[in-house]
């Protein structure tokens, strides 16, 4: 699927997915300490690759504290975050071809934002959170783990399993050292994983 057909996707069903999974309160308390660990271990400016309704973009700012930007392929979600989350800088962007200057960040989260990539077009977008990155700057990565990469019928669209062997190879290939890997299922939901890695130059 092209990524303009997800954004829509996300763009057609944006009140429903903000009214559910758009708070703190409404996400795993787990998540949110693997997001604030990961936030206070890593220097510099963050991006929140995509951000969805701005939920952890809001988190990884600290109340304002630390230079966030958030970025979403979804106008809508980015609109709303923009309204709940004024202290926030927050922008529509290809999470391929991000606007933002080479080696500029000290951190990336992209927590489940690759989901629904074509396992064909990850590794773009693994090339560009490489490329956006400073020298030994750090990336979370979060996904829906599996023993093998296939898609599933996902809520909004089709989405994709990873297995942490795959994704930490690419990411081998695109200049990162994998640094810390974790999976855990929950009742009732699908299992998932997340990847620590930090760029190796």
């Amino acid at each position: 699927m092209l990524r303009a057909d997800v954004a829509a996707a996300y763009d057609a069903r944006a009140n429903e997915y903000i009214a559910k999974l758009g708070s703190l309160e409404q996400m795993a308390p787990q998540d949110r300490q693997t997001i604030e660990a990961w936030r206070d271990a890593t220097a510099g400016r963050i991006l929140d690759a995509g951000c969805g309704p701005g939920h952890w973009t809001d988190l990884l700012s600290a109340h304002g504290q630390r230079d966030v930007i958030g970025a979403d392929a979804s106008e809508r979600f980015v609109s709303s975050a923009r309204e709940r989350f004024p202290h926030v800088s927050l922008f529509v962007a290809d999470l391929a071809a991000l606007p933002i200057a080479t080696a500029s960040l000290g951190g990336v989260l992209a927590w489940f934002s690759i989901i629904h990539a074509a396992p064909e077009n990850v590794p773009e977008t693994l090339a560009e959170f490489a490329r956006v990155l400073e020298p030994r700057g750090s990336l979370l990565l979060g996904f829906f783990d599996g023993d093998v990469v296939e898609p599933f019928d996902h809520a909004v669209t089709t989405a994709y399993y990873w297995s942490a062997a795959a994704l930490s190879e690419l990411l081998v290939r695109h200049g990162f050292v994998v640094k810390h890997v974790a999976a855990r299922q929950d009742h009732g939901v699908r299992r998932q994983g997340h990847i620590v890695a930090t760029l190796d130059r």
